[in-house]
């Protein structure tokens, strides 16, 4: 089995040598003027913020608006056209410290692995690619697994998952890869109440670690309800800061344009809907 073979079904995040530094005084995220052209209009467009270690952050703004780009120029998959990423004060080259959650719908279920298998992708980093797991890194997955309720179904094929299964799946990966910072595209698309409340559960459990979390999402209200920040994107950053402030409805129509419904009055408002741009984000 080949690492292009598994690249291609987003359950592998890019190899990196070890050994970049890092500066324990520094920010665990720099982002400074950051913009990405993409078929000759802008993905992100001089985006700047900071995030400190234990920070957990929603980015929300519409379909297209560029978050999952954001993600992928973070963890190194896209290089940026202008700007600056820094991780604990470096570039991002070399660090291993970044988890990478993709979209559930770019990955092939079909892939003939089990849950063990891709929990042990997050060792892949540190133990060297083509080096075998030695018994600490079959120790380390097996906590992961445990930590977040997967145990029992280490041997499983990853197809046979459920949603909130396989998305518990890539954290148990973050957790073995020993990540400071993890980026999760639209991790609750598509899952119940109880499921989306199990993954709260194990977000505030990284909390408690210090580990930073930036979660893609669109449920506007999910966000306010369960973020103490959030992030608001369309190609540039519209607002940061707590939901209350960045989810006023000037910023909102800033961000969505009229294809956003609020409903309430004085400071309670209710966002019912987004049909902005449904062609899906700019890679």
């Amino acid at each position: 089995m080949s690492l292009k073979s598994l690249r291609k079904t987003s359950l592998i995040q890019r190899v990196s040598p070890p050994g970049a530094p890092h500066n324990p005084a520094a920010p665990i995220l720099e982002i400074a003027n950051l913009s990405l052209r993409y078929n000759g209009s802008y993905a992100l467009d001089n985006i700047s913020f900071t995030l400190n270690s234990g920070q957990h952050i929603a980015v929300v703004g519409p379909n297209g608006a560029g978050k999952s780009t954001l993600f992928k120029v973070i963890a190194g998959i896209l290089p940026a056209t202008s700007g600056d990423v820094k991780i604990a004060g470096g570039g991002p080259a070399g660090h291993i410290c970044i988890a990478y959650v993709p979209q559930r719908s770019h990955v092939d279920w079909r892939f003939p692995v089990n849950v063990a298998d891709v929990v042990m992708m997050g060792r892949v980093s540190r133990m060297g690619l083509l080096r075998w797991p030695r018994p600490r890194d079959w120790e380390l997955v097996h906590h992961a697994l445990q930590e977040v309720g997967l145990d029992d179904l280490a041997g499983r094929q990853i197809g046979e998952l459920s949603g909130g299964q396989q998305q518990r799946m890539f954290i148990a990966r973050a957790l073995a890869q020993e990540a400071e910072l993890m980026l999760m595209d639209e991790p609750f698309t598509g899952l119940d109440a109880p499921s989306q409340e199990a993954i709260f559960s194990i977000l505030e459990t990284l909390k408690g670690r210090r580990v930073t979390v930036l979660i893609a999402m669109h449920d506007l209200n999910l966000a306010a309800e369960r973020f103490e920040e959030v992030m608001l994107l369309n190609h540039r950053l519209v607002g940061f800061g707590k939901p209350e402030q960045v989810f006023a409805p000037p910023q909102l129509r800033l961000a969505y344009g009229d294809h956003l419904h609020l409903v309430g009055a004085g400071d309670e408002w209710l966002a019912l809907g987004d049909t902005c741009c449904d062609e899906g984000e700019q890679e």
